[in-house]
């Protein structure tokens, strides 16, 4: 009987440990695993500080805001590339933003106007040009894009309203100081920029 008892005993606290080796086995791999995706959480993120003051950060995801980046550098493309004021140097300034967000394209775009004196037309008129956008249609997956909007070009004596409707692709390239969304603007073309309405000023 008391070896039995003894026997019992052994088999008891041999299942036990084998019981607990196991459930430390599991609860390892559990740990490991939520570590694993922690990192990699941690990884997909980063640290923005606004303004570059160092007392105040900003944790945000990467991929979380991605259609607004995509859609805030086409938007901040075609302002600066259709808005602009009778100045010689502005528009230049204005130029060289937007030749930061965009390919070739748009470099082919802006020597087609210049040589067709399109900007030196602005300045000896003394014409006012805003762009104001509509809307943007993105294709996440193929990341194709179109912008809708129009054209306001002002004239000492007349209004002209136009559409303006252009398409291209996006491209992620690394954030830099003048393109602070890494997003780079491919095969731009302008499918549509034809008047609406031609106003006379009323001059008194």
């Amino acid at each position: 009987m008391l070896i039995k008892n003894i026997e019992s005993k052994i088999k008891l606290a041999f299942i036990v440990s084998i019981g607990s080796f196991v459930m430390a086995i599991i609860i390892c791999g559990v740990s490991l695993a939520f570590a694993s995706r922690m990192i990699a959480r941690e990884r997909s993120q980063i640290y923005v500080l606004d303004n570059n003051v160092p007392l105040i950060a900003t944790k945000t995801n990467m991929e979380d805001n991605r259609e607004a980046e995509y859609k805030a550098s086409v938007a901040a493309f075609h302002d600066f590339f259709f808005s602009m004021p009778p100045d010689d140097e502005y528009i230049k300034r204005q130029m060289d933003k937007a030749m930061y967000l965009i390919d070739a394209s748009g470099i082919a775009q802006y020597n087609t106007l210049k040589e067709k004196g399109y900007y030196t037309n602005l300045v000896s008129t003394s014409s006012v040009v805003t762009c104001t956008m509509d809307s943007i249609r993105l294709d996440l997956n193929t990341k194709k894009w179109m912008f809708y909007g129009k054209q306001k070009i002002e004239r000492p004596s007349m209004i002209t309203i136009r559409s303006l409707v252009t398409e291209g692709g996006l491209q992620d390239i690394p954030r830099t100081t003048n393109n602070s969304h890494g997003v780079l603007i491919t095969n731009w073309k302008t499918i549509e920029n034809k008047d609406l309405i031609n106003e006379t000023k009323k001059l008194f």
